[in-house]
Order: C-alpha cells, then sequence, then structure tokens
C-alpha cells in the first residue's frame, strides 16, 4: 500500500516514515500544504496522512483539493485541536478520520487499516490462490503447510498482486504502489523481486502462480 504523509515536523515525519515502512507501507512525505496538495492529487495513492496546521496551505484547504479533484482515497487528520468545531469542518471538507496529536502509532495503523478495508476489502483478512494464503493482519504468508519468510518489500509486492488476482500489471503501477517516490524507475528492483518472491512460492508439484505477460507485465492467476 502506498502512502502520502504530509508533515511539517522533520523528527515526526521521519519517525512516522520509518514506522509506517516497518508495517509494509511504502510513504512519500511532503512537508509542506503546496507540494501535499499537489502530489496527492496527481499520484496514486491508497491513503493520506494529513497534519492540519501546514506551510503554504493547511490540512482543510487540501482536504478540499483533493476532493474537488476527485481522489476517493481515505483521508487520516492529524491536529492539535481537540474541539469538535474543528472536527466537524474537517470531516465535512473530506477527512474520513481525524487523530489528535499526540496519538500512539498503535492507534494510527489500525485506524489506517480499517479505513483501507471499507468497502471493497471488508470482512477480509487474509489474500489467497491456490493454496497460496498472505494473512495482512499477521504479515504471515503459507503455502499448504509450509510458512513463507517474505522480506517487507516481497511482502507488499506480493499482497499488491493478490489484490488483483487475474489483472495484467505494469513495471509503473508496481513501481507505483508498492515503492515510494525515491526508487530508481530505471532500476531492475522490480524484477528482482518479482524473481525472490517466485523462487519462494513457486514449489516443486505445484502450480506456478506469477507469470510475466511480454511486453506488459506481471500477473498472479492460476492457469
Amino acid at each position: 500500500m502506498r502512502v502520502l504523509l504530509v508533515e511539517d515536523e522533520p523528527q515526526i515525519a521521519d519517525f512516522l516514515k520509518m514506522s509506517l515502512q516497518a508495517e509494509c507501507f511504502a510513504v512519500d512525505v511532503a512537508t509542506d500544504g503546496e507540494r501535499g496538495s499537489f502530489l496527492a492529487r496527481t499520484e496514486n495513492y491508497d491513503l493520506v496522512i494529513l497534519d492540519n496546521v501546514l506551510p503554504l496551505k493547511h490540512g482543510l484547504e487540501i482536504c478540499k483539493d483533493i476532493r474537488t479533484a476527485e481522489k476517493t482515497m481515505p483521508i487520516i487528520m492529524l491536529s492539535v485541536k481537540s474541539d469538535a468545531a474543528t472536527k466537524v469542518e474537517l470531516l465535512n471538507a473530506g477527512a474520513d478520520d481525524y487523530l489528535i496529536k499526540p496519538f500512539s502509532l498503535q492507534e494510527l495503523v489500525a485506524r489506517m487499516r480499517a479505513l483501507l478495508r471499507r468497502p471493497k476489502q471488508m470482512q477480509r483478512e487474509t489474500l489467497s490462490i491456490d493454496d497460496l494464503v498472505l494473512n495482512e493482519k499477521t504479515a504471515s504468508v503459507r503455502r499448504g503447510n509450509e510458512e513463507i519468510y517474505l522480506t517487507r518489500k516481497e511482502f507488499m509486492l506480493l499482497e499488491y498482486l493478490l489484490s488483483n488476482q487475474g489483472l495484467v500489471l505494469s513495471r509503473g503501477m508496481i513501481l507505483e504502489h508498492v515503492w515510494d517516490m525515491e526508487a530508481d524507475p530505471f532500476s531492475n528492483t522490480i524484477e528482482s523481486h518479482i524473481m525472490s518472491v517466485r523462487r519462494k512460492i513457486h514449489q516443486p508439484g505445484k502450480k506456478k502462480l506469477i507469470h510475466t505477460v511480454p511486453g506488459r507485465g506481471y500477473k498472479i492467476d492460476l492457469l
């Protein structure tokens, strides 16, 4: 899952980015409101974490920008203000949830995952194909009775493929949703990660699941 974090305090931004990466999110950071608004409207994010008070443009305006651009990804607002009027104003502007600073990382992650389950993923904790099962809640993968160890990035890649089972995903789509903006689009990182995941989940006597579609990309499917 790819997340945009709009936060102008460097220590908070660095802490949240590192912590969310450890939870298998790809994270881009914007440190002012104008940059945050631009990225949210022009890039494909699964969720936006948005501080309320920012340089150049505040969270309220950014929420309105995002919804005016017909972007529907969930938005979690962060604010030191706890009064009901501020919450109502931000929720009416398009925010989906509201956290008061200081907050616990565990609560933020739980709220993120709850929003990402709605509505198409409601009731879903696992993704599966054949006898391969990925559990999003426990960040674990099994094929049959065998547990498979994946790195965080390999887990994110497999999760994205399984979330789009049967669909051909281009290299650009994978780069957008699994890696952050710092990734080098000209490196072979996608190919090497695909190769590594294949090596781990493809087992003797069992169906091959990850397929290359020449000139188009990759897909996970039962063929």
